[in-house]
């Protein structure tokens, strides 16, 4: 299938165009810094003019793009006079607030030869886990793209927490597409694809294409990228892939430099396929892009009737509460060895639910009223893990 430029395509086997590429009309594609930037921090002016060209000529297409893109505090270590990536919080959060400055500006700069606005979006976790925060950010990113502009999203490094942070950006993308209903997922690193093994051994062949979690038994994955400044590696890219397939949304995995070849539907990198059936968008939210705020443990007969029968969790089934959580709030279902079942969102505070435990609905209707007779957590209100 063409993308619009006339040009013949090859179909042979071997060279044979990915439909599910070249089918995609809106693309989220997520870089890494040590894509972006140099070792020693701040912004290589090549490689961001190089993807720019790639996305710029995309849009030319009349397919929309979101661009998600670290290197934040990298572009911040030089001009703070930082060697290398800091690891306290405080310092980090300082290096991103003066790099994401000059990396949204360099941004603007390359886009506009390409005649393309670019609109800064800065989410943290509470935006994708809060239900009325998750539609704000879908609208807003709608709206941008709406206008011909280019969204470039990046985890709001300079506010978010340990406790409150997406971790890497490769989750965060697969999020982002999810998010915008995207049909494909371009996830670039400095590697052009997933091995078997460290692709500088001996050895180890590169993945084409990945199916299903058979097609990934034995392979090794490695740790954060060679030029030392990012967060992630290629376990978070398969992680991330794993969420956008469950989605049922194509991921391609491959370098910064195989970019226009990835979008051009060449065989190149690694191409994850997508589930067969996208999930309901609401459960995949609730899976994927909320962190829970507490526990609680089921015994036997609740985690059969939950995981297997689908039903709502009642408070007779409850055994223990863990967790400061307010009505709701996600929470992990999880059964007698601590391992979580189910996520779902509560239907009581945290300190109702100890006076509740073991007690039948209609047994708490009666001793204090009807407002008590409900599930702690319903049949619709909760996905499987």
């Amino acid at each position: 299938m063409g993308t619009g430029t006339g040009v013949d395509r090859p179909t042979s086997q071997n060279g044979r165009v990915r439909d599910k590429v070249t089918a995609a009309r809106r693309v989220v594609v997520k870089i890494g810094s040590s894509s972006l930037t140099t070792a020693a921090g701040g912004l290589d002016d090549g490689r961001v003019d190089a993807l720019v060209d790639t996305l710029g000529a995309l849009a030319a297409q009349g397919r929309e793009v979101v661009l998600v893109s670290s290197g934040a505090i990298a572009a911040g270590l030089a001009p703070l006079g930082l060697t290398r990536r800091p690891r306290d919080l405080a310092t980090q959060q300082a290096a991103a607030s003066v790099g994401q400055g000059l990396l949204i500006r360099r941004y603007a700069a390359a886009f506009a030869r390409h005649r393309r606005t670019v609109g800064q979006v800065l989410l943290t976790v509470d935006d994708l886990t809060r239900r009325a925060h998750y539609r704000n950010a879908y609208r807003t990113l709608r709206k941008l793209l709406d206008l011909g502009a280019v969204p470039i999203v990046n985890e709001n490094d300079t506010v978010a927490t340990e406790e409150i942070r997406f971790g890497d950006n490769d989750r965060l993308a697969a999020l982002v597409a999810a998010l915008v209903d995207a049909d494909l997922l371009l996830l670039l690193s400095d590697v052009d694809a997933l091995w078997t093994g460290d692709p500088a051994r001996p050895g180890s062949t590169r993945i084409a294409e990945v199916h299903d979690e058979r097609d990934l038994s034995g392979v090794a994955i490695g740790g954060a990228g060679r030029a030392g400044v990012g967060t992630g590696g290629m376990v978070t890219k398969v992680e991330a892939a794993r969420i956008a397939t469950g989605f049922g949304i194509p991921v391609v995995l491959t370098s910064a430099g195989q970019a226009a070849a990835a979008l051009d539907g060449k065989p190149v990198g690694t191409l994850f396929h997508p589930g067969q059936r996208r999930p309901a968008a609401r459960l995949f939210w609730l899976a994927h892009a909320t962190a829970p705020r507490g526990r609680l443990q089921l015994d036997p007969g609740a985690v059969a009737a939950v995981v297997n029968r689908r039903k709502s969790l009642l408070p007779a089934g409850i055994t223990a509460v863990r967790g400061a959580f307010t009505a709701g709030d996600p929470v992990d279902l999880v059964d007698a060895d601590g391992v979580p079942v189910a996520r779902g969102l509560v239907n009581y505070d945290a300190v109702e639910l100890p006076g509740l435990l073991g007690r039948s609905t209609a047994e708490l209707a009666t001793a204090l009223g009807p407002g008590y007779e409900r599930e702690v957590v319903h049949c619709d209100d909760l996905v499987l893990l």
